[in-house]
């Protein structure tokens, strides 16, 4: 069994279904809640790191000064060879201390929208994933490839979804991990962003997607399986 570490930015975006598969296969869980000041951990206190989203950009130093630290640690927990994996706001901040440049996408994409696998995908996540699969969007920002990194996963709205760094680090701009009871959760602290748009669902339309999120939380579990095995 592996000892988790994870990450999180706000008291609303938790680890969502990963948490009862994470449980439920008995790898004990650890967090950081960076929102409420808590310290990092050793490096060598975890064997995976995983590191969640939030609202708030990559460069918000300012307003967020731990991100600083953050950044450091992530640089660290990269070159020490655990295994990462990073969601949204989580995989912005890896391919930034992957040396990759973060900007606003054109349009925010905010709900289910297909993604399409890039080239044939890496043998490791081949039998995870399809070449195309409605996902679950909630971002404003976007990532450029870090080198040494294979992108994943394309959409319409934007180009660079998802990245591999020498099978050790995952980033993830969509989230395979929220549930319907998470995604209400968020919408409710969140809910000024769901304003018109063409890549943006209203909240009705984003939580009548029963089957949507049992789907991609299928997906999540098979790629944490594949990820423990690294």
């Amino acid at each position: 069994m592996a000892t988790v570490h994870w990450l999180q930015h706000v008291p609303f975006e938790g680890l969502g279904s990963m948490e009862t598969y994470l449980t439920e296969q008995g790898h004990d869980l650890f967090c950081t809640r960076l929102w409420a000041g808590d310290e990092l951990p050793p490096i060598d206190a975890f064997s995976t790191l995983i590191v969640m989203g939030g609202p708030m950009g990559i460069y918000d130093h300012d307003q967020y000064p731990w991100l600083v630290a953050e950044k450091r640690f992530l640089s660290r927990v990269v070159a020490s060879g655990t295994p990462v994996l990073g969601i949204c706001l989580g995989a912005q901040l890896l391919a930034d201390v992957l040396g990759a440049e973060v900007t606003s996408n054109w349009e925010k994409e905010i709900g289910w929208f297909p993604v399409r696998a890039v080239e044939e995908l890496p043998e490791s996540l081949d039998s995870i994933f399809p070449a195309e699969m409605n996902v679950f969007h909630w971002h404003g920002d976007t990532f450029a490839i870090p080198d040494d990194s294979t992108c994943l996963f394309s959409s319409t709205a934007c180009a660079n979804q998802a990245f591999l760094y020498k099978e050790q680090v995952i980033g993830l701009q969509f989230h395979l991990e929220t549930t319907c009871d998470s995604a209400a959760t968020l919408i409710d602290n969140c809910r000024d962003e769901l304003v018109h748009g063409s890549w943006i669902m209203p909240e009705q339309e984003i939580l009548s997607c029963v089957h949507g999120f049992q789907e991609i939380n299928t997906y999540m579990s098979k790629l944490l399986q594949q990820f423990f095995s690294l």
